[in-house]
């Protein structure tokens, strides 16, 4: 199929780029549809304006043109992809990539300029939103860790109020406790929200700061806790975090677990290859060695011996879970903050099986 100049001409036309040429007077000669909505001028506005109309100033019209001029930006008389800013009817500055090239007559000397220009405004946007959604997973994980330590501690606290109250009446002290765990709660649902729209790229917040789904993370208030009997499980921790090691390390050693721990996975295999273990508890992200590389070690080497996971995250960004299960991991994947409760229940039922 042949493109007839009529044709084509349409096409330049319809752009939904910024199209622009001017005489050698620096004066606009045409101008397209795809300028019109950006820039909002009508045709009849424009043409014949001088070229410095759409741009912040008078500067800015010459840098371009002294790009054009310079060998620096894709050779003599033109460039490519040069970034610039345009100025809009209504005042707004559009950040926009230049290709433009100057025309010459048949005596060969300058006579106009003609530029097509990309608005980068929404490009830009998503290049923000990707970096913000980068520092949002990395401050969940930073965020997320200390909340660990927070529930392991309240965890251990409300053992000691129901120790040395004994008889009388502590509601009010748990009452307490239950509304820091619940503030905790809160906290990882924000995150975990603010997770999945990173991962979904939908940063739509009607529901961010509406009702929370909360968990309930509630426990006997009194008496003996009713739970699994984990007395002399010999568990090795695993996390580069050293505050999640020593409060899940009180936590389970208040429960007569035998408890060390590896601030990573080599130190964590040394310590398998020294001691026996019933079970590795171990973080999904560290540096060196990660959860996936640990678990296929410790697989390879110890095949009976359990591992459970526990990630800040709240998706697999590395496919570190995805691998592992494919490589047989079986059981349950916590996410920090750890429900102390379930975690007992998760160790037993990982001892028992094995």
């Amino acid at each position: 199929m042949s493109l007839s100049k009529e044709k084509l001409e349409g096409l330049i036309a319809r752009s939904t780029d910024i199209i622009v040429a001017t005489d050698r007077r620096g004066r606009i000669v045409y101008y397209n549809d795809g300028a019109s909505r950006s820039l909002g001028y009508t045709h009849e506005e424009i043409l014949g304006s001088f070229v410095a109309t759409v741009y912040p100033d008078v500067e800015e019209a010459k840098r371009v043109m002294r790009a054009m001029r310079s060998p620096d930006y894709g050779g003599t008389g033109i460039v490519e992809t040069f970034q610039t800013t345009f100025l809009s009817k209504d005042g707004q500055h559009i950040p926009v990539a230049m290709s433009a090239t100057i025309t010459y007559g048949e005596s060969g000397e300058p006579d106009g300029t003609i530029g097509y220009a990309k608005d980068l405004r929404e490009i830009l946007r998503k290049d923000k939103l990707a970096t913000l959604g980068e520092v949002a997973v990395g401050l969940s994980h930073e965020i997320n860790n200390p909340l660990a330590v927070i529930v392991n501690l309240l965890d251990l606290l409300e053992r000691e109020i129901d120790v040395l109250a004994g008889d009388q009446d502590s509601s009010v002290e748990f009452e307490r406790l239950y509304g820091m765990r619940r503030e905790v709660t809160r906290i990882s649902s924000i995150l975990n929200r603010l997770e999945e729209m990173v991962e979904t790229e939908n940063y739509e917040t009607t529901k961010y700061v509406g009702p929370t789904r909360m968990i309930d993370l509630r426990v006997p208030r009194s008496g003996t806790r009713d739970g699994p009997d984990l007395k002399d499980i010999r568990i090795l921790v695993v996390d580069d975090d050293m505050g999640i090691c020593r409060s899940i390390e009180e936590m389970l050693a208040a429960e007569g677990c035998v408890v060390e721990t590896a601030g990573d996975g080599a130190e964590a295999l040394r310590k398998i290859e020294s001691s026996h273990f019933d079970v590795v508890l171990t973080d999904v992200v560290m540096p060196e060695m990660d959860g996936y590389e640990l678990y296929t070690a410790v697989r390879e080497r110890h095949p009976d011996l359990p591992v459970l996971m526990m990630t800040a995250f709240h998706y697999d960004k590395d496919h570190i879970i995805k691998r592992s299960r494919l490589k047989g991991l079986k059981d349950v994947l916590f996410k920090k903050p750890v429900d102390p409760d379930r975690l007992r229940r998760a160790i037993r039922e990982t001892v028992d099986r094995g």
